[in-house]
């Protein structure tokens, strides 16, 4: 391996362990340890139909947008989201093979790096604490239910009470202790549990959606597609009047270009600021990106409107406002005690995957540190925020001001990448010149993050319209910047480096053509299938229970409902223990070379 991370030995050997990041924190991955396409469709998808879909899917319905706003907007973010993941994120993650913190290391120094990953790794630290909160919210349920409780709902900004502390840290635990596992294990995890998680959403609406077309003065059953809208349209969303002009600060997810911009920025920090390079170098090809969608419609675009419909059936069935209500109530309501375990698991699936990068962030810091050594640590002080609801609260504030104030690192680096070689500079010239700080980067982050803040307090544009602006400050701040320092100097170095670039993918697409094994190659063994048809005839029961809920008459609507409640239960524990031997014997979802597939 070079000095600077780039170019490793193609050789297999030691390289063959279990854990699939050891020793890649600053090397790229070799074409042995690829991972194969299915455990990128389970990742996005389980990361993303998750517990931000139980908060976020609510506080649509409180924004005060109109249902024709959400739908088209949700549409429209979202496929923008999947542009920037697969034709920016993953083509420049496969083309290096570097996880963002040692790309990012080579274009801006190491301590740049320092600043940023703790920058980064402190936002992380904040979602899967918020995410570890949308778990304990429902272990509180739990509590109540089997102890005779009575610890309140948390949707304040601090907790209120000693033994819902007890339950975060509790839940803090577990979810610390997973992903320290890796990315290998996080990715079997969330492939076992999104069929599931999936179902839950949508049996969960449609179980409630009587009680809203009742509440709208329909007549049972109200499936026809008239009568969907109606429900849609004035029991789950009720728009109120916009604050001055759509774009104003006022106005958060009111109108079908907020709403549009927050599905866009919602997980900028993964694809526009290029965070799921940690992910997707091990991606065979960079079409592995276009997955993201499953993530984005599944879970930005479908559970979002499923939870926005359980969320307002709850509050209807509570006599309250769903504001009032934590994701815990909103999914007993729908799903029963099965309900608990639906926003346990949601959390998780989110927390895991959140807390490997902050671990990953902070671990780049000193690269003699271990990666699971510095996970748990940051777990720990993960499980201290998780304590208290703030951070849930203000979710979709959150998750933009993360992506915003990440997404012009994201810029530069995109201009290294790809506009420095069609202008003539050399790439990787802060580090051939000795720099441990591109200043060139530092100010153009510093100037993008000026203009972000004086359009927002200055003009009172909202943070969702800022990433433009911000993107193309960065770039030409950065260009303009790294040209006048030096970038375009010859170099000997440069030169050198690029060929050993050039040498270390032609060796990567010779070994993927041979047909040689990528990571976890192997066939699908009869208890494999065994299994998953099992796990998914019981999610088709489920379904097949929830749809006589939503044929029921007015009459016996309420026993419809209590009857599938209580009957979620041992389908539930039938698709785990499927899913649990699925992913425990071999031959689970794997590509037998790396030519297949």
């Amino acid at each position: 391996m070079s000095a600077t991370g780039d170019v490793g030995t193609l050789a297999p050997g030691p390289a063959r362990e279990a854990d699939s990041e050891a020793g890649l924190d600053f090397a790229p991955v070799p074409p042995w340890r690829l991972q194969p396409a299915s455990r990128f469709a389970g990742t996005y998808a389980g990361e993303h139909v998750a517990g931000t879909e139980f908060v976020i899917g609510a506080l649509f319905v409180g924004a005060g947008a109109a249902a024709g706003d959400v739908i088209l907007g949700l549409v429209i973010g979202n496929a923008l989201a999947v542009l920037t993941w697969a034709l920016v994120t993953a083509p420049i993650a496969v083309a290096t093979r570097l996880s963002l913190y040692a790309y990012l290391r080579k274009i801006a120094g190491p301590d740049f790096l320092k600043l940023y990953s703790v920058i980064n790794g402190v936002m992380f630290l904040g979602l899967a604490g918020a995410m570890i909160t949308v778990s304990a919210s429902a272990v509180r349920v739990l509590y109540n239910a089997t102890f005779d409780g009575d610890i309140a709902t948390q949707t304040g900004l601090w907790p209120t009470d000693l033994r819902f502390v007890l339950v975060a840290l509790l839940v803090g635990a577990v979810v610390v202790a997973l992903a320290v596992m890796g990315f290998k294990r996080l990715a079997q995890f969330a492939a076992a549990v999104v069929p599931w998680m999936i179902c839950m959403f949508l049996v969960g609406a449609v179980a409630l959606y009587p009680a809203l077309a009742l509440n709208a003065g329909l007549a049972l059953p109200a499936l026809a597609p008239g009568d969907v809208w109606t429900v849609l349209s004035t029991q789950v969303y009720r728009p109120t009047p916009m604050e001055g002009a759509f774009w104003a600060i006022p106005n958060e997810a009111k109108s079908i270009w907020s709403i549009a911009a927050f599905a866009w920025v919602a997980n900028l920090a993964m694809h526009g600021a290029l965070g799921d390079m940690t992910l997707l170098r091990f991606a065979k090809c960079c079409s592995y990106g276009w997955f993201s969608a499953l993530g984005m419609f599944i879970g930005h675009f479908a559970a979002w409107v499923l939870a926005g419909v359980m969320g307002a059936g709850a509050a209807l069935a509570l006599q309250t406002t769903i504001a009032a209500l934590d994701p815990g109530d909103v999914a007993t309501q729908a799903l029963g005690g099965v309900g608990i375990l639906a926003v346990i698991i949601a959390g998780w699936t989110t927390s895991n995957p959140t807390l490997y990068r902050a671990g990953l962030a902070f671990q780049s810091l000193n690269p003699r540190w271990s990666r699971a050594r510095v996970t748990a640590v940051v777990g720990g002080v993960t499980m201290i925020v998780a304590c208290s609801p703030f951070v849930f609260l203000q979710l979709l504030g959150y998750v933009g001001w993360m992506g915003l104030i990440l997404s012009p690192v994201g810029a530069v680096i995109v201009a290294e990448h790809w506009l420095f070689p069609r202008l003539g500079l050399n790439r990787y010239w802060a580090t051939h010149h000795g720099r441990t700080v591109n200043l060139a980067a530092l100010a153009a982050w510093a100037a993008a993050l000026a203009v972000i803040l004086a359009l927002y307090f200055g003009v009172g544009i909202h943070q969702f319209f800022l990433l433009i602006p911000a993107w193309l400050t960065a770039t030409a701040v950065y260009v303009a910047l790294a040209r006048a320092l030096g970038a375009g100097r010859p170099s000997r170095a440069a030169d050198a480096q690029e060929a050993a670039i050039a040498q270390r993918r032609r060796d990567e697409a010779a070994y993927l053509a041979s047909g040689k094994p990528i990571d976890a190659a192997g066939g699908r063994s009869g208890v494999w299938l065994g299994a998953q048809v099992l796990a998914f005839a019981a999610l088709g029961w489920m379904v097949i229970q929830s749809a006589r809920v939503a044929l029921a008459d007015a009459a016996a609507y309420p026993a419809a409902l209590e009857a599938f409640r209580a009957g979620l239960v041992w389908p539930t524990l039938i698709f785990f223990a499927a899913a649990a031997i699925a992913v425990a014997v071999p031959g689970g979802p794997r590509e037998r070379t790396a030519a297949a597939g």
